[in-house]
């Protein structure tokens, strides 16, 4: 039975105060309904009630303070700028608060008004002047004045705090009491959650600081778990659509065998677990829809040719895609040399193939005289037909969109298993709660015997001294990558271009060395040419920007130095670094850079002490949060109005747990608060 919450999606407009102009300035903040308002929660809160006294207050330091405005004036500065002065009194001591550029402040503010303020206290001339960062007028009218904390609220223009504060105090009145709860009592008290009226009430206007953190645990836990509902929902309904659906591949295995007694190696035990959770999925007549993440040097690779030698064994073909020309070649040319000693088809397909070879090699995939096809987005276009398609593998599937992953599993004729492939390492929950409707497998381990890639932290002082290191590493017969964050000049980022230090470092620095030169906008078939060249050794030191993330596999290359560190993010960092340490050398990173935030200097500092890509990860969602988590903001990593998926991975966990043990809830109240949420914009973020 359909759950009624219009009362919720009421317009914010018909609540008093909101006129028109105050309606668009809300629509900006995207609220439009007294749903929205109630989860448009505040940013942070004063506790007036604890404001210092003036003469308590510390130079140098943020300070929160009351006092009465005395007197205000507002004067120029020679600049231009607008500088407003109130001095404040408390009884006990004075001090001057300073605006800059708000010149409305002169009209708001009036001797004999109560005011809190909040600022760094900076010493000018010998006396102490509050640089006001926040700042709220205090009366008894004033819901914020009767509570004792001040709520401030993401605002914009045509919004002051009051106004917002207002809005929110008639909306939380009168609709807290009516906002259903999803959570019954008796989960509530199992996993420790106060219920939701009391945690919107105590959100936007807690009594006590320490009421906010558990009304936001309760709120953030029950955007998780509509999330985590949804998922559960869609791939509960894309198995149960595509049960039976597919082919229970029970040959191939004598192949897979020959293949891995063929390898030079042994495989890790973080491998043949997930090789043998791939092969369980490949006997059943369900398609397999896998997620395969590891760390970058994980041997993800070895594992996806090992499930292509079951499917080529069971007389299927498989199709493997990569996102660029340099990682289909090389994905080409590790398949291979891993089946070199199998009877195992491979064949390559990029645009830059030329046409008579393109259409030999359609042929031989329509006819099915191969058996691997590796390719670039060219296996998805209408001439590509195979005879008897049973595998895809994807690599780096974030990058694809959802027409063209849908592009190449349509090239079967029934529904072909699925295997897509990621080098992001994400935290296992996180990983878990990604991918919808598709089950996850996780390499964590490195091959033993790699050698574990030296990471050191370097100003520009030493220059010179890297230098050195670089013509001794390339005089032993190395390569080095030099990374730089952009292509040419810019006014607004003190950066090094790579093209300029190219011609530095080959004209100044090493004149006898050969410099070659990477970036992103050449076009392919000239990228392809310089990392071919690379590969072959011609080049010894290759100036590059950061699209060598992923791509390009030189064993030789045992140096990789990143110019201006700080600008790169972990993610960014580590991707870089995997590109060395692939050979049996000791490799080195070099992260140069001038970190001016304590942040940047904790994401170098771990970059030099750990190598683990899921550490990074985790400290790295830790530090900048979702939003910036890993560069994927434009692929889909869910943002939410309350839960932090960096901070609440254990709600998270919690989530998991309690789903697993059978959690129940009312399905037509959860779908009816999933569309308030809009949960479906939120778990289809592996498509």
């Amino acid at each position: 039975m359909e759950v009624d919450l219009s009362y919720l999606e009421k317009s914010i407009r018909f609540i008093k105060g909101v006129g028109p102009g105050r309606f668009a300035s809300l629509q900006r903040l995207g609220i439009e309904s007294v749903w929205d308002m109630l989860w448009h929660v505040p940013r942070h809160y004063f506790d007036w009630a604890a404001a210092k006294g003036l003469d308590q207050i510390r130079v140098g330091q943020v300070n929160t303070v009351k006092g009465i405005v005395k007197s205000i004036s507002l004067t120029k500065s020679a600049r231009g700028t607008v500088v407003v002065k109130a001095w404040l009194e408390d009884g006990n001591a004075g001090i001057v608060a300073v605006w800059f550029n708000q010149r409305y402040i002169k009209q708001v503010l009036h001797p004999g008004i109560p005011i809190l303020v909040t600022g760094k206290v900076n010493m000018i001339r010998g006396n102490p002047e509050l640089w006001v960062s926040q700042y709220e007028t205090l009366n008894s009218g004033s819901p914020a004045y009767r509570v004792g904390i001040v709520p401030f609220y993401p605002s914009t223009e045509g919004l002051n705090q009051r106004v917002l504060r207002s809005i929110a105090y008639q909306v939380v009145q009168e609709y807290a009491e009516k906002y259903p709860d999803i959570i019954d009592p008796v989960a509530r008290k199992r996993i420790g959650l106060i219920d939701i009226e009391s945690a919107i009430r105590n959100l936007h206007f807690p009594k006590n600081v320490l009421d906010v953190e558990p009304a936001r645990r309760r709120l953030a836990f029950e955007e998780l778990l509509l999330w985590q509902w949804n998922v559960r929902q869609l791939k509960n309904r894309a198995r149960g659509e595509l049960k039976g659906r597919g082919v229970a591949h029970l040959g191939g295995d004598e192949l897979v065998e020959q293949v891995i007694s063929a390898l030079p190696f042994q495989l890790t035990k973080a491998q043949r677990r997930v090789l043998a959770e791939i092969r369980d999925d490949l006997t059943r007549p369900d398609p397999m829809n896998r997620l395969l993440q590891g760390d970058v040097g994980s041997g993800k690779t070895v594992v996806a040719a090992l499930a292509a030698a079951k499917m080529a064994g069971d007389g299927y073909q498989i199709a493997f895609m990569a996102p660029t020309e340099i990682l289909a070649v090389q994905h080409y040319n590790s398949l291979l040399r891993l089946v070199s000693r199998v009877p195992i088809r491979v064949a390559l397909l990029t645009g830059k193939t030329p046409y008579s070879e393109k259409r030999k090699i359609v042929e031989m995939a329509k006819r099915h005289e191969l058996d691997i096809l590796v390719g670039t987005h060219a296996l998805i276009t209408d001439t590509v037909e195979f005879a008897r398609l049973g595998l895809v593998v994807i690599d780096e599937q974030q990058r694809f969109g959802v027409k063209q992953r849908a592009s190449l599993v349509g090239k079967g004729k029934g529904y072909p298993d699925t295997l897509v492939m990621s080098a992001t390492p994400i935290p296992r929950t996180l990983a878990l709660a990604l991918c919808g409707d598709m089950d996850v497998s996780i390499i964590d381990e490195i091959p033993p015997g790699r050698k574990r890639v030296r990471t050191f932290f370097i100003t520009e002082a030493a220059k010179s001294k890297l230098y050195q290191f670089i013509r001794r590493q390339v005089n032993k017969g190395r390569q080095v990558y030099i990374v730089c964050p952009l292509v040419e000049e810019s006014e607004k980022q003190d950066l090094l271009a790579a093209t300029s230090l190219q011609q530095e470092l080959a004209n100044c620095v090493f004149p006898e060395l050969r410099v070659g030169l990477l970036h992103g906008r050449m076009k392919s078939p000239e990228k392809e040419a310089v990392a071919e060249r690379f590969r072959q050794g011609l080049i010894d030191i290759l100036v590059t920007t950061s699209v060598i993330e992923v791509g390009i596999d030189v064993a030789n290359a045992t140096v990789m130095v990143v110019e201006h560190a700080e600008r790169f993010g972990l993610a960014q960092l580590h991707q870089l670094r995997g590109r060395v340490g692939r050979g049996g050398d000791q490799s080195y990173c070099i992260l140069v850079g001038d970190p001016k935030t304590e942040e940047a200097r904790a994401r170098l500092k771990l970059m030099e002490t750990t190598n683990d890509g899921f550490e990074i990860a985790r400290a790295d969602l830790e530090m900048r949060g979702p939003g910036d988590f890993w560069g994927v903001r434009q692929h889909g990593l869910p943002q939410f109005r309350v839960a932090d998926l960096g901070r609440d991975t254990h709600l998270l966990k919690t989530v998991h747990r309690e789903i697993a043990a059978g959690l129940t809830l009312n399905e037509d109240l959860a779908k009816a608060l999933s569309r308030l949420h809009r949960m479906e914009n939120k778990v289809n973020y592996n498509q």
